[in-house]
């Protein structure tokens, strides 16, 4: 059952982010929690603002495939593509072993996955590295640099992260977003912002030419002890790709549902 709340955590914490997410890009965003689906959907060209998740615990398969077909008919709906985000612990037993062929009879193929964390993990000792030093983001051109640094990190086109972040209030504020800069570039960055009683990590990225230097660690430790300072929450949580999700563990996330990325098929 710790499991299932841990689960549940996960899929509540990105409906509320995200939805704060979306309205900051477009006032006009579509944030409709529908029975069993939340759309937080800015219909902006960052992708990753453009998202869909399922909500109802225990569903099996009839009724996630159902859902599935009306997730989809959203999307489909929508001026830019986006993800499916689905929490597979979410699911009763016989909706997982049909998740495949249930996505693509509405139409969805898996884009890629990755996993919820959270911990109590905070306060974290104040962080560094020896390549680096750290900025807050603070003024718009430090925001594309961080805009920029998630387009090469997750290959989308510049002017695609740059529609997600440029000229935001919200992320010069409220966020505590951080950048790493080796010899006054930046190469890393990460977020975190207040969600209730958590710090939720947002947009961990590492410019591809300098991953695997510890750096996505460095500056996610940086974030996470700067939102400690600046609220007192002790708790985190975050959302990582496959290829991120060896890094949080050693700060001290624990993992919990996996999480199936999803676009419409074609």
């Amino acid at each position: 059952m710790a499991e299932l709340a841990e689960s549940v955590e996960s899929v509540e914490q990105l409906a509320l982010v995200w939805r704060g997410m979306a309205l900051d890009r477009n006032p006009d965003a579509d944030v409709r929690d529908l029975p069993g689906i939340a759309v937080r959907w800015a219909d902006c060209r960052f992708a990753f603002w453009n998202c869909a998740t399922l909500t109802e615990v225990g569903a099996d398969a009839g009724t996630t495939g159902r859902l599935l077909v009306e997730v989809a008919g959203v999307m489909r709906a929508k001026r830019r593509p986006g993800f499916l985000w689905l929490f597979e612990d979410l699911l009763a037993e016989d909706a997982r072993a049909a998740l495949g062929e249930l996505a693509e009879r509405a139409g969805l193929r898996r884009a890629f996955s990755g996993v919820g964390m959270a911990g109590d993990l905070l306060p974290l000792p104040e962080p560094t590295h020896p390549d680096l030093t750290f900025a807050r983001v603070t003024t718009d051109e430090q925001l594309l640099a961080y805009a920029d640094l998630n387009s090469r990190a997750y290959g989308f086109p510049l002017e695609d992260g740059r529609d997600g972040l440029a000229g935001s209030a919200l992320w010069k504020d409220e966020v505590h977003a951080y950048l790493g800069l080796r010899e006054g570039v930046p190469v890393t960055c990460a977020a975190t912002v207040e969600a209730e009683g958590r710090l939720f990590v947002a947009l961990v990225a590492t410019d591809p030419e300098h991953q695997r230097k510890g750096y996505g660690e460095a500056v996610t430790r940086k974030a996470l002890h700067e939102g400690h300072r600046a609220t007192g929450l002790t708790r985190a949580t975050l959302h990582a790709t496959a290829a991120g999700a060896p890094v949080y563990p050693r700060i001290g996330f624990t993992p919990n549902s996996p999480v199936h990325f999803y676009g419409l098929d074609g």
